[in-house]
């Protein structure tokens, strides 16, 4: 089997990776490395790198198979400033990116935090407290219950869908996610409304 094989697709990333992009664009700072919190198949990682830069890129997952993935994409589209998928793990309490001089500026994490049990959540904002400089960028993006109701039926089926599967699942309450970025010194700068009643949901770190 040919690394090229290891590939694994994604359907929704074709759907939101412009509108994401463009969000991107506008919040992230000019320079320095973006840290990509569970890069999931790498789709996103290939598409966002080229058109970033100046900027680095540095894909994660702690998913063997998914980095896997990610590096069959990186060699199927190579980019001069995407660096190799790394082994992360959002609830780990020292990430491997803690002990290298990265000048990571931002850090990107697309459809996790309802698909984790809430200890990722919170793991992924001590992470960008640890690592992320004063006035650093840290963008979430999914669906999202706001005032604890869903905005869309569809929603509701898929967060029903994911607590099926896992209980520690489920679509999150945006005002809960807001709680936790506050305790870790973040300040949300906006939302914005996405493709499939998804949200671009943004914060920024204070000092």
């Amino acid at each position: 089997m040919s690394d090229l094989d290891a590939r694994q697709y994604a359907p929704a990333t074709e759907r939101n990776r412009e509108p994401i992009l463009e969000i991107l664009l506008e919040v992230l700072p000019p320079t320095g490395t973006v840290l990509e919190v569970s890069s999931g198949t790498g789709e996103h990682a290939i598409f966002f790198a080229p058109r970033i830069y100046p900027r680095k890129w540095l894909p994660s997952d702690p998913n063997p198979m998914a980095r896997a993935s990610i590096m069959a994409w990186r060699e199927y589209a190579p980019a001069e400033n995407l660096y190799p998928a790394i082994a992360l793990n959002a609830c780990d309490p020292m990430w491997t990116v803690e002990q290298q001089s990265l000048d990571i500026v931002a850090i990107v994490n697309i459809n996790m935090i309802h698909i984790a049990p809430w200890s990722a959540c919170l793991g992924l904002f001590a992470g960008a407290r640890r690592i992320l400089p004063s006035g650093g960028i840290l963008y979430l993006y999914g669906p999202f219950k706001q005032g604890g109701q869903h905005t869309a039926a569809s929603n509701a089926a898929f967060d029903e869908s994911l607590r099926t599967q896992n209980p520690e699942w489920g679509v999150r309450n945006l005002e809960d996610v807001v709680e936790v970025a506050k305790t870790n010194n973040f300040s949300l700068i906006k939302t914005v409304a996405m493709p499939a009643n998804n949200l671009s949901v943004i914060f920024q770190k204070m000092n």
